[in-house]
């Protein structure tokens, strides 16, 4: 690839990636154009600016799509039936009614954090979505309260968790890379983590709560709304049925942590019990019986419930699709490598550094997954070469800053924008500047710590 301007391999290579962004989103926020076509349309601009061969540009946007949709596309479909089985007996509705009884309508939003917290722990932010989409409607709809100040704070609670807390998977990366104490780790994680997710949460989500007004999907709507005034169930078993993935997937996380190895035959039946896809096809029959057959559905009823649910969501699975092949040609093309060579170069305080390669990493790419493995490659060893930084705030910096700035390549970006029915600039307003306050705030919290532990 040639250089432009002048300028070095590294640096054409991130203005390659901002010209397809800034394409990306003047076609779907002016010209509304289809995002499904357009995020195809950037990936396929970018990798062709970026001087990749037209079948390696191809494989990479194929392999992304493919690769995005392999677990998400499955979790999206059980995750909907759960939700619709939620909705259909009355258990989301029950919920929400408990929840707005024991905190009042003024402080639910409060609590709606609290949940995204602890459901978010063992699943990942897209599974957590899925399952607590059904409660947000429910709740916005029976408090009259804007949809975005109680979704905004479950969607911080889920985010806080997915980069900050073990045992997550992403905070696990970082832990295992720089050989940071697990117990530590997790004592920081609660102490910076539970202050940004309210600062990032209630605070801001009621700020922009009574900014952007928007109201949910009317197809996704209808899905969880219940039929009919059937008797609702029991708060205990419907909040055991939405519990059950994280439970199962909670029991894999913790014998994976006591059994690195998978020594005992047991930790392989836990590991497999745990694994997201498998958690919710065990959740999504069990279900089908305690929010189903046991409210006195037919089997009919019960099979046309879960038939009927997935439509709505196929358009949610190819933008969330697209958004994957987008991120696999930045990062096919060498956008993040050139990001993390730049930042690499300069000098600066090592948490913040850890902190700023996954930022940077994150922009590029669009997954916090991938900017916490990539963070914590670049950064191991500088920090085995400075025995005095603190690895566990180092392993906070990074996934702090693996959430910062969520924007058109994130998959997770589209799946809020469409659940919220929002538009582009809406989501970017709201969902983008709620990722990046958790991401700046976590960092502030991190450095204040770091001078005391």
């Amino acid at each position: 690839m040639s250089t432009i301007f002048g300028f070095s391999h590294n640096v054409t290579l991130i203005i390659w990636a901002l010209v397809s962004i800034v394409f990306l989103v003047t076609l779907i926020a002016k010209f509304k154009w289809n995002p499904f076509v357009t995020l195809l349309l950037s990936a396929l601009l970018l990798g062709f600016l970026a001087g990749m061969q037209p079948a390696d540009i191809i494989k990479a946007v194929t392999g992304g799509l493919g690769g995005t949709l392999g677990t998400i596309a499955i979790v999206i479909g059980l995750g909907t039936m759960l939700g619709k089985m939620m909705a259909e007996s009355g258990g989301a509705e029950r919920i929400a009614t408990t929840m707005i009884d024991k905190f009042g309508q003024r402080n639910v939003h409060w609590a709606m954090m609290i949940v995204g917290f602890i459901v978010g722990i063992p699943v990942f932010f897209e599974v957590g979505v899925i399952l607590l989409i059904p409660i947000v409607f429910i709740v916005a709809r029976k408090t009259g309260m804007s949809l975005l100040q109680i979704g905004i704070p479950v969607l911080a609670g889920l985010s806080t968790v997915h980069g900050l807390v073990p045992p997550h998977p992403a905070p696990m990366i970082a832990i295992e890379a720089y050989g940071a104490d697990l117990g530590k780790t997790i004592l920081y994680s609660l102490i910076i983590g539970l202050p940004t997710a309210i600062l990032a949460g209630p605070l801001f989500g009621k700020f922009i709560g009574k900014r952007i007004m928007v109201t949910p999907p009317d197809k996704l709507a209808e899905q969880f709304a219940t039929s009919d005034n059937r008797e609702l169930p029991g708060f205990g078993i419907t909040l055991l049925t939405i519990l059950m993935p994280v439970i199962l997937m909670l029991i894999g996380s913790i014998a994976s942590i006591l059994d690195k190895d998978a020594v005992y035959s047991i930790t392989v039946f836990c590991e497999f019990i745990g694994h997201e896809v498998i958690a919710l096809l065990i959740s999504v029959v069990f279900a089908f019986y305690t929010l189903g057959f046991a409210r006195g559905f037919s089997k009919e009823d019960v099979s046309k419930f879960a038939s009927e649910c997935l439509a709505p969501t196929a358009t949610i699975i190819l933008i969330i699709g697209a958004g994957g092949a987008f991120k696999q040609v930045l990062i096919n093309s060498g956008v993040g490598d050139a990001i993390a060579a730049i930042a690499t170069s300069s000098n600066v305080n090592i948490i913040f550094f850890a902190w700023f390669i996954a930022a940077l990493i994150r922009v590029a790419t669009g997954s916090a997954t991938i900017a916490m493995t990539t963070a914590a490659g670049i950064v191991a060893p500088i920090l085995a070469q400075n025995p005095d930084t603190n690895v566990e705030l180092a392993v906070l910096a990074t996934g702090a800053g693996s959430l910062v700035l969520s924007h058109v390549n994130d998959a997770g970006f589209w799946m809020v924008k469409e659940f919220f029915n929002m538009s582009v600039p809406q989501t970017l307003k709201s969902w983008t500047v709620m990722e990046t306050i958790l991401s700046v705030v976590g960092l502030i919290f991190i450095l204040f710590l770091s001078m005391f532990v």
